[in-house]
Order: C-alpha cells, then sequence, then structure tokens
C-alpha cells in the first residue's frame, strides 16, 4: 500500500514538472510583444515628424490664387479664411486680394477681403483698402481701417487722418489709437483737433507720439477732460523708455496730477507709484512718492 502512494505521489511529481515547460512557454508568448517596441516607437516617431511638416506653416498660394480668381463665393471665402490663418506667411497672395477689392464683392466677402489684407501685413495693400473706410457698410468700414493699422505704409497713415473726421465713432477710435501704434508724429495735430471733438482714443495716442512740446500742450487740458481719458494720455507719457521720454517731461505730468489734487488723480498716483519699474529714474520715482504723500496716498477711503 506504501508502495503504491509513493508511485503515484511520483507520477503527481512529474506530472508537475512536466506542466512548468508549457507554463514557460505561455509566459514566453508575451515577449514578442515587448520586442515589438521598438517597431511602434518607429511608427510614432514617424508620425510625430508628420506633424511637425504640418507645423511649418507651408501654403499653397497658387491653390488659394486659383480659388480666389474663380469666381464661386463659397470657394472664394474659404481662401480668404486661409489666408486670415496663415497670415504673413502666404504673402504672395496679397496680389489676388488686392485685385478681388479692386473689383468689389458683396458686403460680407468685402470683410472677409479686408480681414485677409489686413493678416497679410503687405504696405501694396494699403492703397487698395483705404477707399473703404468710406464704405455705405458700417462692418466694412471698421475692418478697413483694422486693416490699414496692419498693412500700414504712407497710403495706411494717410487714410487713417482721414478717418479721424469719420462720422463712425469706431472708425475714428480706431484710427487714433492705430496711429499711435503706427508712430505717426505727423498726426499729431489732427489726434489734438480729434480730442477736441470727443474722439478719447485720441489721448492715449499723443501720449504715445508726443514731443516735449507737445506733452506740454496736452498737459495743458487736464481738467478740461474726463480724468480717465487724460490719464490714458499721461499713462504712455510716463512709461514710455527713458530714453524716447526725458524725465523732466514726466516729473511735469506728476507735478500736473499732483496739482490737481482730486482723489482720481491721487489714486492714480499711488497706483503709477505700485508699477513704477525698478531701476528707472530715482528723480521721477521721488517726484511720483512726493506726489502720493501730498495728495493723501491715494485710495485712503478704500481701506476703511
Amino acid at each position: 500500500m506504501l508502495r503504491l502512494r509513493l508511485t503515484l505521489a511520483a507520477l503527481l511529481a512529474a506530472g508537475a514538472v512536466a506542466v512548468c515547460p508549457a507554463t514557460a512557454a505561455a509566459q514566453g508568448k508575451g515577449k514578442p510583444k515587448t520586442e515589438a517596441k521598438p517597431k511602434a516607437d518607429k511608427g510614432d516617431k514617424g508620425d510625430k515628424g508628420d506633424k511637425g511638416d504640418k507645423g511649418k506653416g507651408k501654403v499653397d498660394t497658387t491653390k488659394l490664387k486659383a480659388e480666389l480668381e474663380s469666381g464661386d463665393a463659397a470657394r472664394i471665402a474659404a481662401a480668404l479664411g486661409e489666408l486670415m490663418k496663415a497670415g504673413d506667411a502666404a504673402a504672395a497672395a496679397a496680389p489676388a486680394v488686392e485685385a478681388l477689392l479692386k473689383k468689389g464683392l458683396s458686403a460680407e466677402l468685402t470683410v472677409k477681403a479686408l480681414d485677409a489684407a489686413g493678416a497679410l501685413k503687405q504696405t501694396s495693400s494699403s492703397a487698395v483698402v483705404a477707399p473703404y473706410v468710406k464704405h455705405r457698410s458700417g462692418d466694412v468700414r471698421r475692418a478697413a481701417a483694422k486693416a490699414l493699422v496692419k498693412s500700414k505704409g504712407p497710403d495706411a497713415v494717410k487714410a487713417l487722418r482721414a478717418a479721424l473726421r469719420s462720422a463712425d465713432a469706431q472708425v475714428r477710435g480706431i484710427a487714433a489709437t492705430g496711429l499711435g501704434a503706427l508712430g505717426a508724429k505727423d498726426s499729431l495735430g489732427d489726434l489734438f483737433n480729434a480730442l477736441a471733438h470727443s474722439v478719447p482714443e485720441a489721448a492715449a495716442a499723443i501720449g504715445q507720439l508726443c514731443e516735449p512740446k507737445d506733452c506740454d500742450k496736452f498737459a495743458d487740458l487736464t481738467g478740461k477732460h474726463q480724468f480717465d481719458i487724460m490719464s490714458s494720455g499721461f499713462e504712455q507719457i510716463l512709461f514710455r523708455a527713458e530714453k524716447d521720454m526725458p524725465e523732466d517731461q514726466k516729473i511735469k505730468v506728476i507735478g500736473r496730477l499732483r496739482e490737481l489734487g482730486t482723489k482720481e488723480a491721487s489714486k492714480y498716483l499711488a497706483d503709477v507709484k505700485g508699477r513704477w519699474p525698478e531701476g528707472w529714474s530715482k528723480r521721477v520715482k521721488q517726484a511720483i512718492d512726493a506726489a502720493v504723500k501730498a495728495t493723501g496716498g491715494g485710495g485712503g477711503g478704500d481701506d476703511e
């Protein structure tokens, strides 16, 4: 009986040993998947490479030009949309957009064409865009003014100066802001006139462009316009680079604000103090500190 039990035990042990290789083989079947990872990595790299090519922003301007010349409104609109996305990378298509604007389009397509012309940023487009600032459609007028700010150049400045007298308040505002952004110092006279005729955006533009004597002229208007309008110009003067605006001129502005003595001026001076760049003129900083102290520190009532 004992021998029978020993024999059975031996047979069972032999069976267990026989199972192990099979188990090992089954586990081994998972190895090829692990070994296959390098292939997957290669594929991944290839995918990344494709994305990289797409990210280069290559634009088929030849195809887009053909679409613009197709005469089909839907195709033209789609092509203009592509140009707006591409920006100046598709500058070669600017002549085709200009041709469309010369030819004339529906108001909706005209706005798209003006937006595209602005996105392409070509000074050659300014002369074609300029007349649209006087278009009967408000949307077209505003799109034209915005496009001129982006296309730049003498034609753009000339048109924007004229646009300061537009019956459209938004166009006047865009024109004033644009002239400041374009650094059009020759337009200062027009901007002062615009400010006198209720174009508040002209104040900031004057602050961006004024030379000391013009800045003095602007400061003389303190109290004649709402404080938030005047402060938009003072902001530009005070925070212009020191090489571009003498510290004496900045101190003059601070003095005007101090003399004004209103709660608004006090709060504004305190705000300027908090934002004054580290390392800038110590004299100007001292003038700001003194003005804040003299006017009550600004916003004292807010702390109560």
